[in-house]
């Protein structure tokens, strides 16, 4: 006999329509449309329909030998929209894995991604269209209409020749199913692709609503981008507890706001910098709002005490993209009695302290977290990314933390040197490679600066080949598009030799010192 875990299901959305057709499921605050569970649904059958419809007609236009095998893969570059939601869905009533793409990268970064990942197709949006015509080299098809400038490789889903196939049926699905690949950069400077299943994604809503609490009358605004996980969570979430999701397509502080109190928000997943920008803007106290899920970056004790003082409920989080979200999350109670924790990880998530070896830790002991429960990825799209990160207590973060009796988790700083900002992570030696390919540039190292705005910052310090041979304005412009932009430095400084420990490694904290007394601000280059 199988056990519960092996039944076949549908679809959130499949199940939310029949059981609450009526309820608000998608308010578009652009336009402010809105749509019921069951309108919501049409939606979606639509947008699945022309997929596989447009999909059907490139493999019949194809010779077989440019066929290939299908790889179930759809991988998508567009912006926080009611569209890409529905694509959630689409994808996860069809049995296709999603691959969801940050629009903030260069066309090399993506075209590696795209060749890594193999999809069957790119689905863009009207501003995305030139981006992924240069990225990719298989199928592109937009959900908007095409217009003069759209380029001849990208087609739109609603003038697809062969007219609209039939609505599918909801596939079956099982907890270990995949169904995204997201990727997030690691410690080895090649950004890792993370494999989610169905499972995944379900027990870390389940989780998430007996930390945070789920209401009737829930409306959980989404203004972080949708091609990562604290965008995307909020989508499938919303579906499962049959609440509201709020979408605001671009984060702004007054505007986020605003909508906040307009649209009576009860909950909102934000990065510690929108936080920061939105008590700077005024923001206060809202009748409406239960929780401000922060995560993506560290959140100083200045900010948690700056959000009790103006009454907004603050919940520092602890997570990552191999978790589906969130491992442990504190209330604002916790975080004021116990300045700097994250909480107790949330319920089936099993959080170990090890050491060097992997031997657990008593309490009070700082080592490595490792994570092991249903939210943990099975593993990475390069398998040897998955051997090296699994070990007998479940994945190993590369963070360093410890836990204190009661199980409350405080995270310290990080194995590996990744800088994180804005939400953003950013593998140094990328940064490195990019600045030592300049041939006036001998060596560089890249570290995190403490940034009151980002949380940290991209420093380079770079030694030229010879006095002056480069200028911090030559190497800006070298980096402008070899790297996003959020991973090009922001300040740099130049020496004559790298300051190095007496075993010959780099010494990052002197590094740091010497940025930031002499290094050069990006922004005054402008």
């Amino acid at each position: 006999m199988r056990s519960p875990a092996d039944w076949p299901t549908r679809d959130l959305l499949t199940h939310r329509r029949e059981t609450s057709p009526e309820r608000t499921a998608v308010i578009d605050v652009e336009t402010d449309e809105r749509w019921s569970y069951r309108e919501f649904d049409r939606r979606v059958d639509r947008l699945a329909s022309a997929l596989e419809s447009a999909l059907e007609t490139r493999r019949l236009e194809s010779s077989d030998d440019d066929a290939g095998a299908s790889s179930d893969r759809i991988a998508v570059l567009m912006e926080t929209r009611p569209a890409f939601a529905s694509l959630v869905f689409a994808a996860m009533r069809t049995g296709r894995v999603l691959v969801p793409l940050n629009v903030r990268e260069t066309p090399s970064e993506l075209a590696s991604k795209l060749e890594r990942t193999e999809p069957d197709a790119v689905l863009c949006e009207a501003e995305t269209e030139s981006l992924a015509a240069s990225s990719a080299d298989r199928p592109i098809f937009s959900v908007d209409e095409p217009s003069d400038s759209t380029p001849e490789t990208v087609r739109s889903l609603s003038h697809e020749e062969g007219g609209a196939a039939a609505v599918p049926d909801p596939v079956s699905l099982k907890r270990d199913d995949p169904f995204l690949l997201l990727f997030t950069s690691g410690t080895s400077g090649e950004p890792k692709g993370v494999r989610l299943t169905v499972g995944n994604l379900l027990a870390s809503a389940t989780a998430s609503a007996f930390r945070l609490g789920v209401l009737p009358s829930d409306r959980w605004l989404c203004c972080l981008p949708m091609y990562h996980m604290g965008g995307l969570a909020p989508v499938v979430r919303s579906a499962l507890y049959g609440t509201a999701l709020v979408i605001q397509r671009e984060f702004d502080p007054v505007e986020t706001a605003r909508v906040v109190e307009e649209y009576d928000i009860t909950g909102v997943s934000l990065v510690p910098t929108m936080l920061t920008r939105m008590l700077e803007a005024g923001w206060g106290e809202r009748d409406s709002l239960r929780f401000v899920l922060l995560g993506g970056a560290p959140a100083s004790s200045e900010l948690l005490e700056r959000a009790r003082e103006a009454g907004v409920p603050a919940y520092p989080t602890y997570g990552m993209t191999e978790t589906a979200s969130q491992i442990s999350t504190a209330t604002p109670e916790q975080a004021r009695s116990h300045e700097g924790t994250v909480g107790q990880p949330l319920v089936v998530t099993d959080v170990t302290v090890v050491d060097d070896d992997g031997t657990p830790l008593a309490p009070g002991e700082s080592g490595e977290i490792v994570v092991s429960g249903p939210t943990v990825t099975p593993g990475y799209l390069d398998a040897a990314h998955t051997d090296a990160a699994f070990g007998a207590h479940g994945l190993h973060t590369g963070d360093i933390g410890y836990r204190d009796r009661e199980g409350r988790l405080w995270v310290l700083n990080r194995r590996s040197d990744r800088i994180v900002t804005g939400g953003e992570n950013v593998d140094p030696g990328e940064v490195v490679d990019v600045l030592r390919a300049h041939p006036q540039v001998d060596e560089t190292a890249v570290v995190g600066l403490s940034d009151p705005e980002w949380g940290e910052r991209v420093g380079a310090l770079v030694v030229p080949t010879e006095p002056a041979a480069v200028t911090a304005d030559d190497l800006l412009e070298f980096c402008s598009g070899r790297l996003a932009g959020f991973k090009q430095p922001k300040t740099i400084g130049f020496a004559d030799e790298l300051p190095r420990t007496a075993s010959g490694t780099v010494d990052r904290e002197a590094v740091r010192r010497l940025l930031r007394d002499e290094g050069t601000d990006a922004s005054s280059l402008e």
